[in-house]
């Protein structure tokens, strides 16, 4: 079962999840993480700022977990920009180590494949920061998504595109395509965040983390995973049955355990 915590707000979030990767850059200089995009994560890497500050993390790396396919790089939305501007910068990571699915390859099948075996070859995803969209799907792996999925290209639904419509003058320009890290790819980190914020995410969160493993809402692969945490604010936990349940095991844990 994946920790659950319960937080007053998304600031709160940030600063346990941005605890854990500073933890982990402390004891494994060569960490490597998965980064995320949206607005889920900005606090985490808000946080991080301050934590990292004065630290060594010229040998981090980190790969992030999608890319829309079509958009120039350069383009403000695209994930490489982002990235650059939100993690790699802030953060003050190697732009080189730092690394984004090549939403433009020619053969997008072998930019995938390439992509996947570039994070075989760091040794793999230390901790992998995911947020949840509004109808389940984590990265850009849209409902129906196999279990077993590697990285590959993926049709975005009309509520991804109308969820992400915000960023772009219009719900037409929101790529239609994404390359993104497959759920498979995603099982494979040895540690995943999870993190969900504000009332449109309070349903995906309930069936995510309470409903039964389907690949109807592909969130529910997290459960497959031995090391998840969960970390969510009261609006987004505002469904959950078993609320009072997960207080009390995160109350109670031991002192010495981490998220």
């Amino acid at each position: 079962m994946a920790e659950i915590i319960v937080v007053p707000t998304p600031a709160d979030a940030g600063r346990l999840a941005g605890a854990a990767i500073a933890d982990l850059i402390a004891r494994r200089p060569d960490a490597v993480l998965g980064v995320a995009t949206g607005s889920t994560p900005l606090p985490v890497y808000d946080d991080l700022q301050h934590r990292l500050a004065g630290v060594d993390v010229s040998r981090v790396r980190a790969f992030a977990l999608d890319e829309y396919v079509g958009i120039d790089r350069d383009h403000a939305e695209s994930y490489h920009s982002i990235i650059h501007h939100q993690v790699t910068v802030p953060l003050g990571l190697d732009p080189d180590l730092v690394q984004v699915p090549d939403g433009q390859a020619d053969d997008l099948e072998r930019a995938a494949l390439d992509y996947d075996a570039a994070i075989r070859a760091s040794g793999g995803i230390d901790l992998q920061l995911l947020g949840i969209g509004s109808d389940g799907h984590i990265g850009f792996n849209e409902p129906g998504s196999s279990f077993a999925s590697r990285t590959r290209v993926k049709t975005l639904t009309p509520q991804t595109r109308q969820d992400n419509a915000r960023f772009f003058p219009s719900v037409d320009d929101v790529p239609l395509h994404a390359l993104t890290q497959g759920l498979g790819t995603i099982l494979e980190a040895r540690h995943l965040v999870l993190l969900a914020f504000g009332e449109a995410k309070a349903e995906a969160v309930a069936l995510a983390l309470e409903g039964p493993l389907t690949a109807r809402v592909p969130a529910t692969a997290i459960h497959l995973h031995p090391h998840c945490t969960v970390i969510v604010d009261e609006v987004a936990a505002a469904h959950l049955a078993d609320r009072a349940f997960y207080d009390y095991v995160y109350t109670n844990k031991p002192d010495w355990q981490g998220i």
